[in-house]
């Protein structure tokens, strides 16, 4: 079984085609790490030789430690990892469990995600050793290697969230396997959702509304932030044979068409939820991970409030920007620092506006040198000039900026260039960028304080990426964008202000 476990990673990872992307072609829509290294540091957190440490989830402890969860099956207590420079000292906390890829310290007590279920661990006898291993829920089956299990933080009534992999990617042989559930403190478990296929991540944004982190695939053609819905269809119907489990969450929904377009779908298919944000394949990663709320209120810069999420395969951090429009949640994706040592799974700030990241590659290629490796992202103090974040208006978008911009080539409508494109809604892997269109811009009106750009936009496309090439603005004083790229994904157009 254990042989299983190990190899089984690739389920995760398996789906991501076509070979790896080289350092030049992602810097044609990324920038370069050197540029983006005068802002965010990337700083190594040392590991004790012989110590491998495969991190899948972290969380902080009231006296200031960092709990690591790892796939190998141990929680490590770590002294030190936020000090300049870092020296830490490292702590089994505990060990013999299966894939921790969920772990939350509340009330003295872990709550920790691992393969089969969420165990609630505590040490009693107060010698740093857990020593009371208590399953909240087990209620999912497991019997495939794809068949992984990811938990959030606490929420604010102390439940856990899990999102369940489907089985082999296409199939759900055992309960709720593509399913989202929410486990209470007393062990009570509540369907949330159906229709996942191969999650990461899973947390709240800004506004405390939980999303997970889905890989491109069957049913999905590209890697997207989905809003976990309650009673809602995320749009891979292999887990439709469960809802007799769950009769609260009513009858079992439409069956999608393959080969359509999801705007379509979502007119035949009441539950289907569409997905907030869109990752357009290897412009913005190829298997998205873990990822945290910047609630640093600028100890890690200017993105405070906005979501840092990872990606597996190429070791890059993105920032993503939600909101919520005519009940529907959509948002936007931009690249922030890439040049890690491995793949990442898992981020967690720190009280002090760190950013731990943590991964290995074991299971697919990944673009960093090592097997494994703790790194942390300080903000040097510099403010870059960037977009801090593109939103929906009725008639076009509004930017924003992190410095004010040069007025007059920002007030020019040829400085911006936008592209807009979907994917098919198949059972197929996958999907290219199709029904492409180029939104014109007719007008572009600079705020007094230079901050902001208001676009008026002929040719917004419901349910399309709309993918922004903003390389020609610079700010006041001919600063270029340190990123020059985003990506709002347009579910609804907002009524007229």
């Amino acid at each position: 079984m254990k042989r299983l476990i190990v190899l089984g990673f690739i389920g995760i990872v398996v789906g991501i085609h076509g070979g790896s992307v080289r350092a030049e072609q992602l810097s044609a829509y990324w920038g370069t790490s050197e540029n983006e290294e005068r802002y965010y540091e990337i700083v190594d957190i040392p590991m004790p030789e012989g110590l491998a440490i495969e991190a899948g989830s972290f969380d902080l402890l009231p006296d200031g430690r960092l709990a690591v969860g790892t796939r190998r099956g141990d929680i490590y207590l770590v002294d030190g990892a936020f000090e300049p420079p870092p020296q830490p000292v490292y702590h089994r906390f505990a060990a013999g469990l299966d894939e921790v890829t969920g772990l939350s310290w509340r009330d003295g007590t872990f709550y920790v995600t691992q393969q089969t279920e969420v165990t609630r661990i505590r040490d009693l006898d107060g010698d740093g050793r857990a020593d009371s291993f208590t399953t909240l829920s087990d209620v999912w089956g497991f019997a495939n290697y794809h068949e992984f299990a990811f938990g959030s933080k606490a929420d604010p009534d102390g439940n856990i969230w899990v999102t369940l992999c489907l089985s082999k990617s296409y199939e759900s042989l055992e309960p709720f396997r593509g399913w989202a559930l929410k486990v209470t403190p007393e062990g009570e478990t509540l369907p949330v959702a159906s229709g996942i296929r191969s999650p990461c991540g899973v947390g709240p944004n800004a506004a405390g509304v939980m999303f997970y982190a889905e890989s491109q695939g069957p049913w999905n053609g590209s890697c997207s932030l989905k809003h976990l819905k309650q009673g809602g269809f995320m749009g891979h119907p292999a887990s439709f044979n469960w809802y007799d489990l769950a009769p609260e969450m009513g009858a079992r929904p439409v069956e999608p068409k393959t080969r359509s377009r999801l705007e379509i779908e979502r007119r035949r298919v009441k539950e289907l939820v569409p997905y907030a944000v869109v990752f357009p394949y290897r412009k913005m990663g190829q298997q998205l991970s873990g990822f945290s709320l910047d609630d640093s209120g600028g100890k890690f810069g200017p993105f405070t409030n906005q979501l840092i999420i990872g990606d597996y395969t190429l070791g890059v951090l993105m920032r993503v920007t939600t909101e919520l429009v005519n009940g529907v949640w959509q948002g936007a994706c931009y690249p922030f620092r890439e040049g890690f040592a491995t793949g990442l799974l898992a981020n967690q700030f720190s009280p002090k506006g760190q950013l731990i990241v943590g991964g290995t590659n074991r299971g697919w290629p990944v673009r960093g040198p090592k097997q494994f490796s703790l790194q942390r992202v300080d903000w040097r103090g510099r403010v870059p000039f960037d977009l801090h974040e593109v939103s929906a208006r009725s008639d076009g978008f509004q930017l924003s900026f992190t410095k004010p911009v040069d007025r007059d080539i920002a007030g020019a409508v040829e400085s911006y260039s936008i592209e807009a494109y979907t994917h098919i809604y198949r059972s197929g892997y996958g999907s290219p960028e199709v029904d492409h269109s180029t939104p014109i811009v007719k007008e572009a009106t600079v705020s007094n304080d230079g901050l902001g750009v208001r676009l008026q936009v002929e040719g917004m496309v419901k349910g399309h990426v709309h993918d922004f090439d903003l390389s020609k603005l610079f700010a006041q004083g001919g600063e270029p964008c340190v990123h020059s790229r985003a990506y709002y994904t347009l579910n609804e157009i907002p009524l007229a202000e």
